[in-house]
């Protein structure tokens, strides 16, 4: 099998740039065939991974090659970079969190699943040959996120499988709005997406339980609503999708939103809003009030978005 190798020596004395030299081989999940040579397979990212190692080993002294090559039949590449023990590792840190997880304890188990997450991403980041392990460890996973989001929110509509109707935006004009009281960010992202841009004279009602809905109402985010999670979508994203609404700018909204809610890829703007999210939400009783300062906060993200994107 065509792989890339490195051989590389570096003096003795030079611990720093050893270290430096072991720890981005490491990162980059590069195999060991034996003292001083490096397999990696024939992939760009490895190619460059391996270039800027060789690199730095020159820089300090040391001497590195980088070559093509052919390893030999019997030699197991796949084997060599089995990533099982890692993944079983870290699947044993996900049941744990997910054994000890309680009301409680909900949102500091969604900060921890957060960086569970983050070490599944890098660890199949070098898993070049998947297989059970790293499937087994994404669906511990999702388990453990589905199981925060059904303590932090009992009522969080259970997504359902369906195709997504292309609505018209004119026939959904002065319309009363319903969704479960001291909304978190999928609501009110869904109220200020239809304030600004599907019923701009809408009103909204916050409901006690679901079941308060008024039949005249046009539910969105709680089981049995008119817009609801659907296909791995979240409400918001269910919304853009059914009036059209996708533009670049909505769309890194739409991930931010997806994240807070739902979990999975963490942009980097999430952090941020989620941190002026949870304090207008503790210190504003009023859900009328909150939706009017949460919608400033998505005018803001959305204008930035629009900005960058240049549109």
């Amino acid at each position: 099998m065509k792989s890339l190798l490195l051989i590389l020596s570096l003096p003795t004395e030079n611990a720093t740039a050893r270290m430096r030299a072991w720890r981005a081989l490491k990162a980059c999940g590069a195999a060991v065939l034996r003292d001083g040579v490096y397999v990696l397979p024939t992939r760009d990212d490895c190619c460059d991974s391996l270039a800027g190692i060789a690199d730095d080993v020159r820089a300090n002294g040391g001497t590195a090659y980088l070559l093509d090559a052919n390893l030999e039949e019997g030699v197991d590449v796949a084997t060599l970079f089995d990533r099982s023990a890692d993944f079983a590792s870290l699947l044993a840190e996900i049941r744990q969190c997910h054994d000890e997880l309680n009301a409680a304890s909900a949102a500091e188990s969604l900060k921890r699943a957060r960086k569970l997450r983050k070490a599944f991403a890098q660890l199949a980041a070098i898993d070049f040959f998947p297989g059970e392990a790293q499937r087994q460890t994404d669906a511990a996973l999702e388990a453990l996120g589905a199981a925060i989001v059904e303590q932090l929110s009992p009522d969080e509509p259970r997504a359902i499988d369906g195709r997504i109707e292309s609505l018209a935006v004119a026939d959904f004009q002065r319309r009363l709005w319903a969704t479960r009281a001291r909304p978190w960010v999928d609501r009110l992202a869904c109220a200020w997406l239809i304030c600004r841009f599907i019923d701009t004279r809408a009103r909204f009602l916050w409901l006690a339980s679901p079941a308060d809905c008024p039949a005249e109402a046009l539910g969105f985010d709680f089981d049995g609503a008119r817009f609801t999670h659907i296909d791995g979508k979240v409400t918001f994203e269910t919304l853009v999708a059914s009036f059209g609404l996708e533009t670049a700018a909505i769309r890194r909204v739409a991930a931010i939103v997806h994240f807070l809610d739902a979990g999975g890829i963490e942009p980097a703007d999430a952090a941020g809003v989620e941190r002026v999210m949870r304090g207008l939400q503790a210190v504003t009783p009023d859900d009328d009030a909150l939706l009017n300062l949460a919608c400033g906060i998505f005018d803001g993200l959305h204008a930035a978005f629009l900005k960058e994107s240049g549109s």
